[in-house]
């Protein structure tokens, strides 16, 4: 699009005075600015639309009146072809002026450029030559004040991707060109950029001041600096132009004069930089027009205005098409970026200074940085750092290395990384060239969970890529460092994670080799146990349903188990080594509590006797059970309460235990099974090791589910189902769920077997598990200040006759009836428990009299 003739715009003006009106007061120094029209081009979109009109065009800008027009506007109208050829060809001419002093520019002040290039859509190709083209229209075309096309706008319509640079260069060059138009003093063009909010912030992208006008220490003066962040950001609010023609002249206007060179605001011209929506982009300002031979000052006119409106309605759709190319092309790399993080953090490194190198050398590339550097908190305190992770960038000149130093605290200056570990905030030092004389920025590394700042991202020095200088990091690399920051921060939590893990890990291991150590029997004791000659299970009375082990020396409780073992042919049947079986029998003992009343190694012997006194005595549970789960029986029988700690499931969950927060349910129950697991594979004790693989894997579930069974919760559960498939009589168990079905009754019935002992014993063990109820109930009462169950509340000690009624009805008697019912050999289990029942309901009576004489 051909640029106005500036000597054709002038005669618009003449009747024109260069004082304004001035409009609304800014900032803290008001300057009145005069109400001004829009930008009159936007966009160059109808300069090439088939429904464009010469005579349109010619006459909102006022090309002449008259006969002699009108007959030049129908002529155009007429010959569309000729019209488009012609301002195609006009607009050709690249200006060698307007070059060299491209060539020539000097870097920007302070800048934030988004890297890349960008595409525009070229021209469409230039039709024939018309031959009804003559010379006398060539002279007539408006040029850009050299009797040319304009230069800098053919140029940038027609460069394309390849050829345009970045967005800091296109600026660059539009307002070199605008400087050539207008002959300002100074002028500079800035970009609005989004911050992470809903605002954005304007951010100086070219800047440039006239040779002998204004020195750069006066350009970057606070006073002057202030002036013109005033001046852009009521245009960029407003969105319309201001044009000062004289400072002086306003009272309110002031801005104090530099006494070494003189230089002094007078004039200014700033125009908001829109895109096709009307929405301001950026904004560009001049400084104190030149005029005369001698750069004496003067006012902007109202073309220098419609000139600049025109150029900047190009630049600003230029603008905006360039920005969603490179904004597409910063996502593909940022893409890129994540991905590449992603698959460093999901590999394994040999340590946690390697993985967050390795992070960190990713993104330098793409930031151009030259340090890179991460700063790890204490944990214990919030306010410094104890380790840096330091990386370098060498330039080896058409590629670079990226490596990690050796850096300790004191060799890194960590004031701002302290800055924004105190902020919560990304700070980013860019243009801030008064307090720091390289680019730099920080980002802070959070926790997820605690939302705490565990770390610091710094990023120093980018470099310009057609260049050694330094430049400011822009919002992308700002971005990039963000992404880095979060997965730092995975890193980070995987690592002390990892950490921790392997803290307890050790923690494990040492509290098994202590356990190991406690729990296996001196070589004194397995020898003893090892030569000695085992009695037989009748001397023993071990196949007696009466069995009581009150009686029984301790020393002959350990051979009473062996013998167990020996007549189930368990030994000779899986090759379990004798010194193995003695020490883990031994083993076993020792890992349950004395000091417990009730559950202890007395109640483990009996329990394992009344399973060893059924199998033996029931034939056909010999012959519908395997070997192998005749094992897991007796296995689990004798360490179905290990370790056990006088208290029920119900007050471990209630009082948070560790065993209730490692479990979940049946905690007790899972406790003893993983001690007998840890028992069994204890060196020296593993009496399995004789098994086959399969034998191996099939026979520890059985052992678990059949501890498990011991708890009376899940016995309630299945009772139902045993009690109906005990109905049916002749049973095959073929079926395994069958066949666990039994087992776990049996378990059951093991564990409960002291109701069906001889009434002395019963009384005696009654007394032992009421004294571990009891003490459990006090606990309750004291710690959770709650009324215990009936059979844990002490005052409810005169009533024991009566709960082991209810005991005996609604657990014992169902379970051995049923048995009895399928396997007429465990009679014995139930006769003795109904004749108990008999001795409580007696005692209870005899109490009831008791009582009833004590109230008489």
């Amino acid at each position: 699009m051909p640029c106005l003739n500036l000597e054709t715009l002038e005669s618009m003006d003449t009747d024109r005075g260069a004082s304004r009106a001035l409009g609304p007061p800014l900032g803290p120094s008001p300057i009145r600015v005069r109400e001004r029209h829009k930008p009159m081009v936007t966009s160059v979109s109808w300069f090439f639309s088939p429904l464009w009109s010469p005579r349109t065009r010619t006459r909102r800008w006022e090309f002449g009146v008259g006969k002699e027009s009108g007959q030049v506007e129908a002529w155009l109208d007429d010959h569309s072809d000729f019209t488009r050829d012609y301002f195609l060809r006009r607009t050709s001419t690249i200006s060698s002026d307007y070059c060299d002093m491209l060539m020539t520019a000097g870097p920007r002040r302070s800048s934030s450029p988004l890297a890349g290039r960008h595409p525009l859509i070229s021209p469409p190709t230039r039709p024939p030559l018309s031959p009804q083209r003559s010379t006398s229209a060539k002279a007539a075309v408006p040029a850009c004040g050299r009797g040319e096309g304009c230069p800098w706008m053919s140029g940038l319509l027609r460069s394309g991707v390849s050829n345009m640079g970045s967005l800091a260069e296109v600026c660059r060059g539009a307002l070199l060109h605008m400087a050539e138009l207008m002959a300002p003093e100074h002028c500079s063009l800035w970009l609005l950029r989004q911050d992470r909010g809903l605002g954005g912030s304007l951010e100086e992208v070219a800047g440039l001041a006239t040779s002998g006008c204004a020195k750069k220490d006066d350009s970057n003066s606070q006073a002057f600096l202030e002036l013109v962040k005033g001046i852009i950001g009521y245009v960029a609010a407003t969105g319309s132009p201001m044009n000062i023609s004289d400072s002086c002249e306003e009272p309110r206007f002031h801005v104090d004069e530099n006494p070494s060179s003189g230089f002094k605001v007078r004039s200014v011209l700033s125009m908001p930089i829109k895109n096709h929506r009307e929405k301001v982009v950026g904004v560009v300002v001049m400084i104190n027009k030149k005029s005369g031979g001698e750069g004496t000052a003067s006012a902007f006119t109202e073309v220098d205005e419609k000139v600049l409106s025109n150029h900047m309605g190009s630049l600003g759709m230029v603008l905006d098409n360039a920005q969603l190319y490179e904004s597409s092309r910063q996502e593909a790399k940022r893409s890129q970026v994540l991905l590449e993080l992603a698959k460093i953090l999901s590999k394994e490194h040999g340590s946690f200074e390697g993985l967050l190198g390795k992070m960190a050398a990713t993104i330098m590339p793409f930031t151009l940085a030259q340090f890179c550097t991460i700063f790890i908190t204490k944990q214990d305190t919030m306010d410094s750092f104890f380790q840096v992770i330091h990386m370098e960038c060498e330039d080896l000149g058409p590629t670079c290395q990226i490596y990690r130093r050796e850096r300790d605290m004191n060799d890194v200056d960590p004031a701002y990384a302290l800055r924004t570990l105190q902020t919560k905030e990304t700070i980013n030092m860019a243009g801030s060239t008064q307090e720091l004389k390289s680019s730099l920025i920080c980002c802070p590394v959070r926790n997820e969970r605690s939302e705490k700042v565990i770390a610091v991202c710094q990023l120093k020095d980018k470099r310009r890529k057609d260049s050694d200088d330094t430049e400011a990091f822009n919002r992308y690399d700002e971005r990039l460092l963000e992404d880095l920051a979060v997965y730092c921060g995975l890193a980070l939590q995987y690592a002390r994670t990892v950490q921790i893990t392997e803290k307890r890990r050790a923690s494990i291991e040492v509290t098994e080799e202590v356990l190991a150590y406690h729990i296996t029997a001196t070589e004194e004791e397995i020898k003893a146990l090892q030569d000695t000659t085992i009695p037989s299970a009748k001397s023993l009375r071990i196949m007696d349903f009466h069995f009581s082990d009150a009686s029984l020396p301790e020393e002959l409780s350990t051979q009473a188990t062996i013998r167990m073992y020996l007549d189930l042919n368990l030994v000779q049947k899986f090759n379990i080594d004798y010194k193995s079986l003695c020490q883990w029998v031994l083993s076993v003992k020792r890992s349950y509590r004395n000091n417990v009343p009730y559950h202890n190694w007395s109640h483990a012997l009996s329990t394992a006797q009344c399973m060893f006194a059924m199998l033996k005595a029931t034939d056909q549970l010999q012959e519908n059970f395997s070997h192998l789960e005749i094992l897991a029986l007796m296995i689990a029988t004798l360490n179905h309460d290990l370790d056990h700690r006088g208290f029920s499931n119900s007050y471990i969950e209630r009082s948070h235990q560790p065993l209730a927060q490692l479990y979940g349910h049946s905690s007790l129950e899972n406790h003893h099974y993983n001690l007998c697991l840890f028992i069994l594979n204890n060196s020296g004790s593993q009496i399995l090791s004789g098994l086959s693989k399969e034998d191996y894997k099939a026979v520890l579930p059985m052992i678990k589910r059949a501890i498990l069974a011991t708890d009376l919760a899940v016995y309630m559960e299945r009772k139902t189902e045993f009690l109906l498939l005990a109905k049916k009589g002749d049973v095959c168990w073929k079926s395994e769920k069958q066949r666990e079905l039994l087992r776990s009754m049996l378990m059951t019935a093991s564990d409960i077997c002291a109701i069906t002992k001889p009434w002395p014993e019963q009384r005696r063990i009654a007394n032992l598990v009421a004294m571990e109820f009891f003490a459990q109930g006090d606990k309750e009462r004291q710690e959770f200040n709650i009324k215990p169950i009936d059979m844990m509340n002490r005052e409810n000690s005169t009533r024991l006759p009566h709960m082991q009624v209810e005991y005996i009805d609604g657990i014992c008697q169902p379970l051995y009836k049923a048995l009895t019912g399928l396997f007429d050999t465990c009679s014995p289990l139930l006769n003795g428990c109904e004749r108990n029942r008999e001795n409580w309901l007696h005692l209870a009576e005899g109490k009831e009299q008791q009582k009833d004489k004590n109230e008489e």
